[in-house]
């Protein structure tokens, strides 16, 4: 190793520990053992502009060993982005742009929220898609490439450990991401201990084996073997590539490959003896050698020329192909065509029910005519979810111009893919599968939520009306967990055009969007009766108001039995009750609406009655202490779903009921 290449190394792994142990919080073993590895991707294969993190075409780098963050922050500082000195003293402090873990949109240069291990190896396939995908649809044959980057990331033991990586593994090979390189960090150990506690398996014939281009370096400071194996990873065009990387977590200090060096400071000791070890100054802390400053600077100047000479290409690319250029332009920009909603379907009311998932499916293709980054798939589940777009191609490794994406049995990864097309951008991503499993997916879709990226979620099958498939497949706290999410939008429409328009709602998000959808039909609002267009954006909206004066009653409901409480409501004015029928199908927007609106949908003061097949937590907000919630705080049943639903209460008779017996006991 060169002395300069040595000097740099040891910046990065100073800057790394020394923000750790200011901190006395922090990962300092990965920044230690696997600086080497990161320095020769960012220094030598690298197309980024530290200047402008958002160029397109930059490669993308994730460090799906988020624990070891304070090297990413070594790296982002030295290299020239927007992250001075002191963020790196202030790191995992309050409101720093250090946390202790990597968070999009917080640090410039991050390019995901990585932390939960196997997610970062998931939203890097997705990222390749991504590339994949829009080379392939605006790439012009016998001109240099507008979209041709790659995907590189550092994975750990504890990624690979992981259910998700597996998943997202086999479906990168499957569909022949070239363009995805990792390096794993194979330091052969974790918190417990060494890996031999609980990870004996051979690691590369295991990539092998789900079709990956497997390479190996056995030592982790040979920067010439580094380069070659990436070298190579970049010429195989067929397959993605995983190097494993034989390093020593925590190298050169006294804790030199064991567990003590993976989450906790080194120590006032333990840091001058690595200090001597590795031929570093013992201050000051957070030393920056003129040397490698001037070297590490280079990469800006790189960087302006690399995205000059592409924004010459995409120049030249508008005057010989004005048409893509200008859509390749407004996809990039995340900005929607004029016409974009033009064939969105307004369903007829009449005697023909419709299920929700059934709407959605007519929606999603009227939709994907008109946006071209609006792509995804379903978790095996296409034919049931009805999201195949049908006048487009499966994709492929032979057709990566493909929309439709056939995940397979994999909903974990599917969910970590989704959220890396999205943040690769250009894309429109959604996955899909039955609410029931939503359960494998909850981490990928809370860090959709974090990062506050537009991953979208369609979930059918949301009830226990879905029937004989019984209890194992009836979601019932599935709702009320997702609706805990910080920052994510769930929307449960009543009908087919409650479902159009919260298909609107989710391509206007900018945030990640649940859609939960019916197997059973239901009966079609009439859009001209209804405010329905106006009212599914804001949550909740009055659907039928008491005949003749104030509410002596309101009923709310979502999804499914809107219908039911309108029936209700039919039968209470019958009865001389006065009762206001509301359609709630988004919490999460009537929330943000201002007092006034909420107050005249719930008006204070009038009983309230809340009717959703699922568990009723969370509803008190809305119903008040004296109000009723009718829903389900047990398991469903394997029965037709029309039994179960009346089994279980969900019937006009005992709506009624419920509604008299809590006025009676408001008089």
């Amino acid at each position: 190793m060169n002395p300069k290449d040595q000097l740099c190394i040891n910046t990065l792994r100073f800057l790394a520990v020394d923000a750790v142990e200011k901190a006395q919080s922090g990962h300092p073993g990965l920044p230690l053992g696997a600086a080497p590895m990161a320095y020769v991707i960012w220094d030598r294969f690298l197309h980024h502009n530290p200047k402008n993190p958002n160029w397109f075409n930059r490669d993308r780098f994730l460090l799906s060993a988020g624990h070891g963050s304070a090297l990413l922050y070594a790296l982002l500082h030295s290299y020239g982005y927007a992250l001075p000195i002191d963020e790196l003293r202030n790191f995992r402090q309050w409101e720093s742009k250090t946390p202790g873990h990597p968070e999009y949109g917080l640090t410039p240069g991050v390019e995901a929220t990585t932390g939960p291990l196997g997610q970062g190896f998931a939203m890097g396939v997705g990222m390749a898609i991504a590339e994949a995908y829009l080379a392939a649809s605006f790439n012009e044959a016998g001109t240099e490439p507008l979209i041709d980057h790659y995907t590189y990331a550092i994975v750990s033991d504890g990624d690979l450990m992981e259910g998700i990586a597996s998943e997202a593994a086999s479906l990168a090979a499957h569909m022949k991401l070239g363009k995805l390189v990792y390096l794993y960090d194979d330091n052969h150990i974790t918190i417990d201990g060494s890996t031999d506690l609980a990870f004996s398996e051979d690691v590369g014939k295991r990539f092998e084996a789900y079709g990956w281009h497997v390479q190996a370096v056995e030592d982790g400071n040979d920067l010439a073997a580094i380069e070659a194996t990436i070298e190579a990873a970049k010429a195989e065009a067929a397959r993605p590539s995983i190097i494993c990387v034989r390093t020593h977590i925590g190298f050169g200090s006294p804790k030199q490959d064991t567990a003590s060096v993976h989450g906790e400071a080194l120590g006032a000791e333990a840091m001058a003896a690595t200090r001597d070890t590795l031929g570093w100054p013992k201050e000051p802390a957070f030393h920056m050698p003129q040397e490698a400053s001037e070297h590490f600077q280079g990469a800006v100047t790189r960087g302006r020329e690399l995205e000059d000479a592409w924004e010459a290409r995409f120049a030249k690319y508008r005057t010989s192909r004005s048409k893509n250029a200008a859509k390749l332009e407004r996809i990039i920009r995340g900005k929607l065509p004029e016409d974009w909603d033009a064939d969105i379907p307004v369903f007829a009311p009449g005697e023909k029910k419709i299920a929700t998932r059934a709407a959605s499916g007519q929606v999603l293709n009227a939709l994907a005519r008109r946006l071209p980054a609006l792509i995804g798939g379903s978790a095996d589940l296409a034919p049931s979810n009805k999201t195949y777009l049908k006048d487009f191609d499966a994709f492929s490794g032979e057709r990566p111009e493909g929309r439709n994406f056939h995940f397979g049995v994999r909903e974990h990864a599917m969910a970590g893919v989704v959220n890396g097309m999205a943040l690769h951008g250009g894309v429109q991503p959604y996955g899909a599968t039955f609410l029931i499993f939503s359960d494998y997916m909850r981490p990928a879709i809370r860090l959709a939520a974090l990062m506050n990226v537009p991953s979208i979620f369609v979930f059918t099958h949301d009830s226990v009306g879905l029937g004989e498939d019984g209890p194992t497949h009836q979601p019932v706290e599935h709702l009320a967990s997702l609706r805990a999410i910080p920052g994510l939008t769930v929307l449960r429409p009543a009908d087919a055009n409650e479902t159009a328009v919260a298909w609107r709602v989710a391509i206007e998000q900018r945030g990640p969007v649940v859609l939960a959808l019916s197997r059973q039909g239901l009966p079609v609002l009439d859009s001209e009766r209804y405010p329905v267009a106006q009212g599914v954006p804001r949550g909740a909206y009055t659907l039928a108001d008491a005949a003749g004066g104030e509410p002596e009653v309101i009923l709310i409901a979502s999804g499914s039995e809107v219908a039911l409480v309108m029936a209700a409501r039919d039968v209470l004015e019958a009865r001389g009750i006065k009762a206001r029928a509301v359609s709630m199908p988004s919490w999460e927007l009537f929330d943000e609406q201002p007092a006034g609106y909420r107050e005249g949908v719930l008006t204070a003061g009038v009983p309230k009655v809340a009717v959703e097949a699922g568990s009723p937590f969370g509803w008190r907000e809305y119903v008040g202490d004296n109000g009723a919630i009718i829903g389900i705080d047990r398991f469903g049943a394997s029965a037709p779903g029309g039994v179960v639903m009346e089994k279980l209460g969900f019937s006009v008779d005992h709506v009624v009921e419920e509604t008299v017996t809590l006025l009676g006991r408001q008089r």
